[in-house]
């Protein structure tokens, strides 16, 4: 897809957003399924994932890690809205590498220590870019990334959340 092509999907899309603010509303869901051997299945866009427990919580490493697919869905957004940026500001992007690394602490999800967070206590977001952008350029890529990728901006300002029980 190059720059017009962009602008012309998404143009009618903001233009009704501006019109309708109501309309940019959208909720995104998922759901999983609580399966044998401590272990959850979720249904992806395009795929069945069996997630389990990290071999550093006494799983098996055969599941998919919980922290694993967050790491990955950062990376795939920032991915994403990487190359829809470089398109939009007319930077050629011809590949590259998104990282995404976190450390955890297993103590804290382990209940061994309640000093030790439980969850990630660290994330890096890295990329390795195929362009000749100038500094100026892949600057601009970077702020207009972090500012417009949905999951890197909800890790750093986390929504409210809220969980109920039923039976």
């Amino acid at each position: 897809m190059d720059r017009e092509e962009l602008r012309a999907v998404q143009a009618p899309l903001k233009e009704r957003y501006r019109e309708e603010p109501q309309a940019g509303l959208i909720t995104l869901r998922a759901e999983g399924r609580i399966g044998e051997n401590v272990t959850c299945s979720i249904q992806t866009g395009k795929a069945l994932v069996e997630a389990g427990l990290h071999p550093a919580t006494g799983g098996p490493g055969t599941y998919a890690c919980s922290g694993d697919m967050l790491l990955e869905a950062l990376a795939a957004c920032a991915g994403v809205t990487m190359a829809a940026v470089a398109t939009s500001i007319g930077v050629d992007l011809r590949g590259g590498t998104v990282r995404a690394e976190g450390d955890l602490d297993f103590r804290g999800t382990l209940g061994v220590s309640k000093e030790a967070p439980v969850g990630f206590r660290d994330i890096r977001l890295a990329f390795e870019l195929d362009t000749d952008a100038s500094e100026e350029e892949l600057a601009s890529l970077q702020k207009l990334t972090e500012r417009y990728c949905v999951v890197y901006q909800t890790l750093r300002q986390p929504p409210a959340v809220a969980v109920s029980l039923k039976r």
